[in-house]
């Protein structure tokens, strides 16, 4: 649980870092994000999905 909080907490410093350094970058993203087509935003969701539990078997593997 503890690993669950800090990564929830790693994600938020990112994306917060993000917002602060490229706001428009940022908002034109959230933009193009909002109006994707339902299937595309599914797929993207799918794949991070499963490279981030590929991240997360890796490091887990390798300690």
């Amino acid at each position: 649980m503890l690993d669950l909080i800090a990564a929830l907490g790693l994600a938020l410093a990112v994306e917060g870092l993000l917002f602060a350094a490229f706001p428009d970058g940022m908002r034109r993203a959230m933009y193009e994000a909002a109006h994707s087509p339902s299937d595309q935003m599914r797929i993207v969701g799918i794949i991070s999905a499963i490279l981030g539990l590929g991240i997360i078997w890796l490091v887990r593997w390798l300690t």
